[in-house]
């Protein structure tokens, strides 16, 4: 029977065997018999001692190094040897240096701009972990310590992945240095706009900080993570968070980091803003110049990384490198159609022309939706997959992410037609309704649909002013009606789905052709017209009466939470644009009874 000493070797042997020389197989022979006498403990010293040999010798063969690695993976770790060998490799593959200390009791992981403490107990114990950036304090990090503790090393392995991508910037350490100088700058003075104070527009505080603050709902970083900017949240998100953990789920994040550049950008070295902020005539600070004093020439820009990825039209892509002075720029971007685009990113459907899906409603109802491809290939209506937003000010940032909510409201109406897609319809299905989706302009789309009985065609035509205001118009034979355009708007606004809202127009119209039809406006002209004409107080009282009778399962009706840190006293409107109250409804009242 085999030793432990004789099965360790032999285990080696098995590796190397397949892909090597007879020469190698009579070593291999040799040194099983040379080792076979050896006991457990001092075979263990010898492949250790093996291992340590080769951590600083870049000219090992990359087989030899897979098996080092899968040797180390394999042997517990229940020694403090045994633990600074584990974060040893770790720190080797993610390409961080590692050393103890005099004391050979803290392991540490370290790279150009920031380094890890590992605080080690006897028996391989972690008594915590603390990250740094060079220069400053250490701080606790309490996931890290958790994972080492669990000796759940590969999550601890993907975290170091994380850091050391957060911080790939190019140059010298002082360069470096620099860079992130300036990225922590610019945390300070995006702290300092949040904090601003503004007046509310919604009755939910966390989803009105996320859609109507001057830059979202920041968090700061965590465990040398960067910062977060929450910054567009949709009802199907508030509901999917209600619904799971009682609480408003995240929606679309934008992470605060920086990143190479081949051109030098003039990036902060001190707060732009004066304390207290100056603000102007919208409730914006009033910036320091970048001059000399201030800023620096450094070959890199700040970056708002997108989760997910956005797809955004060109228009779109157009006006963000306006924002950002030309940082922002269309070139090498792939242009596809954006149906393609949102098809690609939220579904395994292959784009093609005149895709149909089906979309199940409440009561059994289903609807058709059809994407004629040669209509939306047209140049106005192509985007390309946004990763990242570079810019180089911290004033470019609200005007981005008002360009990211517009883009976000574009493509949540868009995907409602296909989210929800049935794959599993027998070919008898018989639909409610048939709808065509053709792009118009640049934030205009309408829907082609056939009510029953009647052998005409009608047509909403939808309107995406900016992602607080949507206008629908109506376009029926012989039939004008302004108060439905409104009431169909802001039924589309409540729940910011096109199946929802042709759902609620196909039963209201129903309800209205079996009354006279109204009168048609005396100027065909005015019929075409998108418009928002007032209505009269008493009307409006018994619209929202009407709304508000049935909720269903779509009531949202919960306590609102306290959002952190929110500065109310004073009534600066952060957007030239009046506020149509997207989301107040869906906490207050429900969707209208005709949408169940």
């Amino acid at each position: 029977m085999e030793s432990k000493s004789e099965r360790v070797v032999h285990c080696w042997s098995v590796t190397f065997i397949a892909s090597a020389s007879m020469k190698t197989k009579t070593l291999m022979s040799a040194l099983k018999s040379k080792y076979a006498d050896k006991s457990w403990n001092e075979t263990m010293q010898l492949v250790r001692r093996c291992m340590d040999k080769t951590k600083g010798d870049g000219r090992v063969c990359e087989p030899i190094t897979k098996c080092l690695e899968k040797i180390n993976e394999a042997l517990n770790v229940s020694s403090l040897t045994g633990m600074v060998s584990r974060l040893e490799m770790i720190a080797k593959q993610r390409g961080l240096g590692s050393h103890l200390s005099p004391t050979e009791t803290v392991c540490y992981l370290t790279s150009d701009l920031f380094y890890i403490e590992v605080v080690l107990l006897p028996g391989g114990r972690v008594e915590d972990v603390r990250t740094a950036h060079h220069g400053e304090t250490p701080v606790s990090s309490p996931s890290l310590l958790q994972l080492l503790r669990m000796k759940r090393f590969q999550e601890f392995s993907l975290k170091l992945d994380d850091l050391v991508s957060f911080y790939n910037i190019q140059g010298d350490s002082d360069v470096k240095a620099k860079i992130y100088s300036a990225l922590r700058f610019l945390e300070t003075d995006l702290f300092k706009i949040s904090h601003l104070p503004r007046s509310l527009r919604e009755s939910d505080l966390h989803v009105d900080l996320i859609m109507n603050g001057r830059i979202g709902n920041v968090q700061p970083g965590r465990d040398g993570t960067p910062m977060t900017v929450e910054y567009y949240i949709s009802p199907l998100d508030v509901l999917m968070g209600l619904s799971d953990t009682g609480d408003v789920s995240s929606g679309r994040i934008a992470l605060v980091m920086v990143g190479n550049s081949d051109t030098s950008h003039r990036l902060q070295i001190e707060s732009l803003i004066s304390s207290p902020p100056q603000v102007d005539s919208l409730g914006f600070p009033v910036f320091q110049p970048l001059t000399d004093s201030c800023s620096e020439l450094l070959p890199a820009t700040f970056l708002l990384k997108l989760q997910p990825p956005l797809p955004m039209l060109s228009s779109f892509i157009e006006n963000m490198g306006t924002i950002t002075d030309g940082v922002m720029s269309e070139k090498d971007l792939q242009m596809e159609p954006l149906p393609q685009l949102l098809i690609k990113q939220n579904s395994q459907i292959s784009w093609t022309d005149g895709i149909q899906f089906v979309v199940p409603l409440p009561a059994s109802e289903y609807h058709s939706y059809v994407f004629p491809g040669a209509e939306w290939g047209r140049e106005s209506w192509k985007g390309a997959l946004i990763h990242t937003v570079p810019f180089h000010h911290p004033g470019h940032v609200p005007a981005l992410l008002n360009v990211l909510r517009h883009q976000s409201a574009i493509n949540v109406l868009l995907e409602s037609c296909f989210r929800n897609h049935n794959h599993h319809i027998d070919a008898g299905l018989q639909f409610d309704l048939r709808c065509e989706v053709l792009p118009e302009s640049d934030h205009c789309l309408s829907v082609t649909f056939s009510l029953d009985g009647s052998s005409h065609l009608a047509v909403l035509q939808v309107t995406v002013v900016d992602s607080h205001q949507m206008s629908c118009r109506l376009l029926m034979p012989d039939f004008v009606d302004h108060k439905l355009d409104d009431y169909i708007s802001r039924v589309l606004m409540r729940c910011m789905s096109i199946p929802i809202t042709m759902r609620a127009v196909r039963k209201k119209v129903s309800s209205l052709t079996t009354q006279p039809v109204p009168v048609p406006d005396p100027e065909p002209s005015t019929a075409m017209e998108i418009t928002s004409t007032p209505r009269s107080s008493e009307s409006a009282v018994q619209e929202e009466r009407t709304a508000s009778s049935s909720p269903g399962y779509y009531l949202m009706s919960v306590p609102s939470p306290v959002a952190d840190n929110t500065n109310t006293d004073a009534v600066a409107n952060p957007s030239p644009c009046a506020s149509l109250a997207v989301y107040s409804h869906w906490v207050t009242s429900g969707l209208p009874a005709e949408l169940l």
